[in-house]
């Protein structure tokens, strides 16, 4: 068996070696928001011994003895209001059926996992039983796993095994949902440690958990080990997997995963449930080609009717840049849901198309589909994008007082972003000022990049100042600070701003642009040498620039932040990451193809213009999404916003894109 940790990790030792030792050490970690468990197990239990327990202590549920234990089974099943449940409670405590195993599970599981739980009176109920079996411990911990208090379940475990119940594969699993919740990685180390203790490393369910909690905790490595020891691998352990990689930001390797998967000696077939994980990590990684690949998967595979799949296609394509498939697979839904919706409205948004958000918003609603906050969040950012201040204003009025819907941090994040691209930097100010809950970094962080734009230096500067409040400024802060400083030239604080970031250690993120090629992404930062066919890169975007400043390219020397002359400044700017990706598009692709970049920073003005020139001398369309949006440029121009009123029909614009160009 090829071991994933190996994959993963070079030059560290698979999980084939035996000892425990293997997993992470627990004096690695000082504090801890849990207790540790008892020892109260006597050393010398073997696990032979605890093997054997297993086997025949799993808790099995109790059968009925008569029909009337199956009549009130049956009635309290079929229990819908607490009212019910209460009058059910009493008869059992006068009859002492609550002390009846049977009949006590069944009336303490539909008190603690019916979505209407209590967790207070399920509490009170499991304190009437006087010698608690595991299986009602287990409905008990996996009802705190999933309430607003998770930590209790490692406690009532904890209660668990000093009561000598021996705990079965199920425990486990639900109180590792319940570190889960808390991100406890010591609480985790503690179960996963009993697990080992118990003999009940075998159990797949129960190691997927353990991956789970490990990956919630940042520790991908432990999680690709525990992937390694489980005995038989199934697509489910797979999709954990993948899972793990998505959350830790390994989506390159979550897309390795597919093909992997498939070509071990049992050759395990992706299900529903890895498609919808590798579309959310192809829409994370701008992974167009291996999108398309998961599409087809799809559809091959009957799984076409699945509307979270649908959803997961539309919002794939999206945010890849094919806002054209994305409404053809919308189109073709025989049902959609408010997700549905929602992710075609975010999808005209982040391309710019405002008013064709705003035309399926009304359109959602005449169909009797009502809005959720996520479906309000599309339509504001895409009045944010367009610039339709009116529009966002009217819609974030009524967001309350006809939908019924609270402004959230993202509603409040979209209106700022829309009052400072519209120059209101002031009302965008006072409306943060005016805040019911409290405003967080992004918010701030969107005000300042809003002064960066407007070169607003007094606003920028108390912006850093609330940041520095709320202990959340990044570098990222300090370097649209220097933007502002350096559009007005302002060196001397800029100067100043420099010193001051390099006495603090403050480190700035390298931008990172991706572009994906016969399903590899390729990954370029500045002055990348990395690359295999750097020379030839280098040499093509050389080539590019001679070609560039014959059609009209300048550089935007603005968008240098040192105090440089001209040239300086110019060759400082000629390798940033998304012109080494596209000089490798160019290279790397057939005349006419078009060239589709991702990138983790904001596109600067000069790359904008780079890019835009680019597509009208080699004839290519060029697609890019930074963080924020996509920007599309034809044959040497911006796609401008497109406002509807000139297209007959949705269906021609997207597939004439015939938007007016600036």
């Amino acid at each position: 068996m090829t071991t994933i940790s190996r994959i993963f990790c070079s030059g560290r030792s698979s999980l084939s070696d035996s000892t425990p030792g293997r997993y992470l050490s627990t004096s690695a970690f000082s504090t801890a928001s849990l207790p540790l468990l008892d020892s109260e197990e006597s050393p010398s239990t073997t696990f032979s011994e605890n093997h054997r327990l297993l086997q025949h202590q799993t808790h099995p549920l109790p059968k009925p003895r008569d029909e009337s234990e199956n009549q009130l089974v049956s009635l309290i099943k079929s229990c819908s209001k607490k009212t019910h449940l209460l009058q059910i409670h009493a008869h059992i405590i006068r009859t002492s059926l609550i002390q009846n195993h049977f009949i006590s599970l069944q009336f303490l599981s539909r008190a603690a996992l019916s979505p209407s739980r209590d967790m207070g009176y399920s509490s009170q109920i499991f304190s009437q039983i006087m010698k608690p079996s595991g299986s009602q411990y287990n409905v008990m911990i996996r009802a705190y796993s999933m309430s607003h208090s998770p930590e209790q379940g490692f406690y009532l475990y904890r209660e668990m095994r000093r009561r000598g119940v021996p705990p079965n594969p199920l425990s486990s699993s639900f109180v590792m949902k319940s570190c889960i919740r808390i991100s406890s990685l010591m609480g985790g180390l503690q179960i996963h440690a009993r697990i080992l203790r118990d003999g009940h490393q075998s159990d797949n369910l129960l190691l997927t958990t353990l991956m789970d909690l490990y990956s919630c905790c940042d520790k991908f490595e432990e999680a690709c080990k525990v992937f390694d020891e489980i005995p038989q691998w199934d697509t489910v352990s797979w999709n954990v997997l993948i899972s793990c990689c998505i959350h830790n930001r390994r989506t390159r390797d979550a897309l390795r995963m597919f093909d992997i998967m498939q070509s071990t000696a049992d050759g395990f077939e992706p299900d529903d449930v890895t498609c919808l994980l590798l579309l959310q990590a192809c829409a994370n990684l701008g992974a167009l080609e291996f999108g398309e690949r998961v599409h087809n998967y799809i559809e091959e595979h009957g799984y076409d009717g699945a509307l979270n799949l649908c959803n997961s296609l539309i919002t794939m394509y999206s945010r890849c840049g094919r806002l054209e498939k994305a409404y053809s697979v919308f189109k073709r839904m025989d049902e959609r849901n408010v997700v549905s919706w929602s992710a075609m409205i975010s999808g005209f948004a982040m391309h710019g198309y405002g008013r064709e958000a705003i035309e399926a918003f009304e359109q959602m609603q005449q169909l009797g589909v009502s809005p959720d906050d996520q479906t309000l969040t599309g339509v504001l950012s895409a009045c944010s994008h367009c610039g339709l201040v009116d529009e966002g204003l009217m819609f974030f009025d009524r967001m309350s007082k006809v939908f019924g819907i609270e402004p959230n941090i993202h509603h409040y994040g979209c209106m700022v972003d829309l009052l400072g691209r519209a120059g209101l930097l002031d009302q965008a100010y006072q409306l943060i000022m005016s805040m019911v809950i409290k405003p967080d970094s992004t918010i701030w962080r969107t005000l300042l990049g809003a002064c960066r734009i407007h070169r607003h230096v007094t606003l920028g500067e108390r912006v850093i100042g609330h940041l520095i409040e709320l202990k959340a400024q990044e570098a990222g802060d300090y370097v649209l600070l220097l933007n502002i400083y350096s559009s007005v030239g302002n060196w001397d604080k800029l100067t100043d701003l420099r010193k001051f970031m390099k006495e603090k250690g403050i480190q700035t993120s390298p931008g990172c642009s991706t572009i994906e090629l016969k399903g590899k992404v390729h990954e370029f930062v500045v002055d990348d040498i990395l690359h295999p066919r750097t020379d030839e890169i280098y040499e093509m975007l050389d080539e590019i620039g001679k070609q560039l400043k014959i059609g009209g390219y300048v550089a935007e020397l603005s968008s240098e932040l040192h105090n440089l002359g001209a040239e300086e400044k110019g060759n400082r700017l000629s390798y940033h990451s998304e012109k080494l990706a596209i000089a490798f598009g160019v290279l790397a692709t057939p005349p006419g193809t078009t060239i589709r970049v991702a990138k983790n920073l904001r596109i600067c003005v000069d790359c904008h213009n780079f890019a835009k020139v680019l597509s009208g001398v080699y004839n290519r369309e060029v697609v890019i999404r930074d963080r924020t949006r996509f920007h599309h440029f034809r044959e040497g121009s911006a796609l401008a916003m497109a406002t509807g009123r000139d297209m007959t029909s949705r269906e021609d614009m997207l597939r004439r894109k015939t938007q007016p160009t600036i």
